[in-house]
């Protein structure tokens, strides 16, 4: 149980889902962890309910440079250093036809999802231990369109971008960044999604979804967890600029 031991990391999004699953992950490997999100009450509960020293957390919006920043000198401050970084936040905006998709909600998905990871590269990249681990969180959306989930599914194609460029550029520091391409996961997203989808019967979508699915479930959040410790562990040192796929078989169906 000490995959990690030593190792210094951040999580984006930390205090529910996958991210949440990954901070527990990790502490159980000897990481400590900074936890990151926008959700007091969700990192209260976290923090409360794992009660070690090796976990500190701060309240931040990944889409705004300020916040990117303090996240970013409060871990340099907290554990002296980064050694890997899960660029995890996301949210999944609405279900609407591209033609009717509202401009706001639209922006605000590009500006976390999107823009969000540009900003944590940006910040950490530069202040990363040489050897270093990036793993970026996108989705099945990020290599398939999905119907009414415009804005996300630009958003998700667009971190395969910035994770390319950001391996191509790290290499020199031997620093490796990965994507992480989820199909449906168990958790609150897919419960957002679901009802979105179909307020009066998400239960057709979650049976939608599954048929979809060649192993017929959602994915638990610490399945994806468990890949994005490989991918933080020296166990993946030699992959950079790859997309990882944790689906089910979705993609292959």
């Amino acid at each position: 149980m000490d995959r990690l031991k030593d190792k210094v990391a951040i999580i984006t999004g930390g205090a529910n889902g996958i991210g949440l699953a990954t901070v527990k992950l990790f502490l159980d490997e000897g990481a400590k962890v900074m936890m990151v999100d926008v959700d007091q009450k969700g990192i209260d509960r976290a923090v409360k309910d794992l009660n070690t020293p090796n976990l500190a957390f701060c309240i931040a919006d990944v889409s705004k440079a300020k916040d990117t920043e303090s996240y970013v000198k409060e871990t340099l401050k907290v554990f002296g250093k980064i050694d890997i970084f899960y660029n995890n936040a996301g949210i999944e905006g609405c279900s609407k036809p591209l033609v009717d998709y509202p401009e706001n909600i639209f922006d605000k998905v590009i500006a976390v999802n999107l823009k969000g990871v540009w900003l944590g590269c940006q910040h950490v990249l530069p202040k990363m231990e040489e050897g270093g681990s990036v793993m970026i969180t996108s989705s099945v959306a990020g290599l398939k369109g999905f119907q009414g989930l415009g804005a996300y599914v630009a958003s998700k194609h667009g971190v395969i971008g910035i994770m390319r460029v950001a391996a191509l550029e790290s290499a020199e520091r031997k620093i490796r960044v990965n994507s992480i391409h989820p199909g449906p996961v168990d958790n609150n997203m897919m419960r957002r999604i679901e009802k979105e989808i179909s307020p009066d019967n998400p239960e057709e979508v979650i049976k939608g979804f599954e048929n979809t699915i060649p192993l017929k479930r959602y994915a638990d959040s610490q399945e994806i967890a468990k890949l994005a410790l490989f991918l933080a562990s020296d166990e993946s040192s030699y992959i950079t600029g790859s997309m990882h796929v944790v689906d089910g078989g979705m993609l292959g169906s």
